[in-house]
């Protein structure tokens, strides 16, 4: 579980700092999302 939130944590931290708009940023938490997804069906 600690190593799931370390991931989401470097994650979201990674896609905020690669967007720069409303938009992009709307993108890049979907995106996290489904990468959490995946991750809690394994």
């Amino acid at each position: 579980m600690n190593k799931l939130l370390s991931f989401t944590v470097m994650a979201l931290a990674f896609a905020l700092s690669a967007c720069n708009t409303v938009r992009g940023v709307g993108q890049d938490i979907q995106k996290a999302g489904s990468a959490i997804e995946g991750a809690a069906k394994k």
